[in-house]
């Protein structure tokens, strides 16, 4: 885990930008999170009881179910429905990778440190973000608006859950996450009448992708490492899917990027460069936990 973790989870979570576009594609944006959530929840609900985890409960089960109404519902709500506006796939992923940014402001909440050479790092990873946002003029302002909210959901149910609940099992949190969320994002797509498929094929091939990988694997590899690792740390691998994001949606879906684009992505690499690690001290030398890696 401590070697392919952090790779692994970038690849994940990147994908599912890709499979966002092709899924509102073929259907309305709360229709494609309902069918997700749905499914996801049957599954991992299912296989949290077969392994018999610990179910939070009382106070404890009411926070992680706003944490997942803040990190799903929130979030992707927003982020589908700016794919429905036409926001392309690598700009939503530059505006979700000014996350560690956004979650560096409470790391005092969360007794963590910043530090300047982070902050240093952070700013430059946020102006590649803004580089690349300027370089787009196909979505309206309500699409950066919507990519601006799902941002906070991420963030504030990022640093909601390792302040509340750091230690409930992350096989129970996942399948909360998508419980909660799947009756109020039906809700929605009821309420507002969109619920019409237009593509059998493509809506199912992309729930299948959603639901088996970007659902269940990403969002346990998530948990999980906010369970072992600071959330500081957890948020600047955001940094990095905005260009895996590019680099799959040039090859999968067709959606190029301009040259202002690219020249903030590299800016957003460099960012992460410096607000990937903290400097050396002596206490960074003394013997570590297996999975507490620097």
């Amino acid at each position: 885990m401590t070697m392919a973790a952090q790779p692994v989870f970038v690849v994940l979570w990147s994908s599912a930008f890709i499979a966002g576009i092709v899924g509102v594609g073929a259907a309305p944006p709360m229709l494609v999170l309902f069918g997700r959530y749905a499914i996801a929840g049957v599954l991992l609900t299912g296989y949290a009881v077969m392994v018999r985890v610990t179910w939070p409960r009382g106070r404890r089960l009411r926070h992680v179910a706003v944490a997942g109404l803040l990190m799903q519902m929130v979030q992707f709500g927003a982020f589908y429905t700016a794919m429905g506006n036409h926001v392309p796939a690598a700009v939503i992923a530059l505006v979700q990778g000014l996350n560690p940014v956004v979650i560096a402001l409470f790391a005092g909440v969360l007794g963590e440190t910043v530090t300047a050479r982070q902050w240093f790092g952070f700013g430059i990873g946020g102006v590649g973000v803004a580089m690349a946002v300027l370089d787009q003029s196909s979505f309206s302002l309500i699409g950066l608006v919507l990519c601006l909210i799902g941002l906070l959901g991420l963030s504030i149910g990022t640093v909601y859950q390792k302040h509340y609940v750091p230690d409930v099992d992350p096989r129970a949190s996942t399948a909360l996450h998508v419980v909660v969320s799947a009756p109020i994002a039906g809700a929605l797509a009821l309420a507002t009448g969109q619920t019409h498929v237009s593509d059998v094929a493509r809506f199912a091939g992309s729930l299948t992708w959603m639901v088996l990988v970007n659902s269940i694997a990403a969002f346990l590899l998530l948990n999980m490492m906010l369970r072992q690792w600071d959330a500081t740390r957890v948020g600047k691998l955001f940094f990095a899917t905005p260009v895996v994001t590019a680099l799959l949606a040039w090859v999968l879906i067709g959606q190029s990027v301009g040259a202002l684009t690219v020249v903030g992505l590299a800016i957003g690499l460099i960012g992460l460069v410096f607000a990937a690690r903290k400097p050396s001290s002596p206490a960074a030398t003394a013997p570590q936990p297996a999975l507490a890696v620097r």
